[in-house]
């Protein structure tokens, strides 16, 4: 069984910044074969992707958060990160962590991002 675990969220002014973690443990056969995802939804919309991390380094960003957001892995500790910087009040949100291969697929619980204009 494998559990995701996630840190960082908080309640920040606009401009401010956060940085979120992701933490997996158990069983878990080549993480490093996996790619990491950071999703989002705000209330009374859909989730949707903000970052990607790809078990070859590969790295792509949603749109809005291009230039503010930046996406890291830590293999030997089996985390991934997302710094946040530049908040705005539009990144409020709830942000899950997706841990993914072709065969498995694993989420957190989501941690709260509030951004006060």
């Amino acid at each position: 069984q494998v559990q995701l675990v996630e840190s960082g969220g908080g309640l920040v002014q606009a401009g401010g910044s956060l940085r979120l973690s992701c933490s997996a443990s158990g069983s878990i056969f080549s993480i490093n074969a996996m790619g990491w995802y950071w999703y989002r939804q705000a209330p009374g919309k859909q989730r949707e992707l903000v970052a990607v991390i790809g078990s070859g380094g590969f790295i792509n960003y949603a749109d809005p958060v291009k230039g503010r957001f930046t996406i890291s892995r830590d293999n030997a500790k089996n985390t991934v990160y997302l710094q946040m910087n530049g908040l705005k009040p539009e990144d409020t949100a709830v942000y899950y962590c997706n841990l993914r291969s072709y065969h498995d697929d694993y989420w957190g619980q989501g941690t709260q991002v509030t951004v006060s204009s």
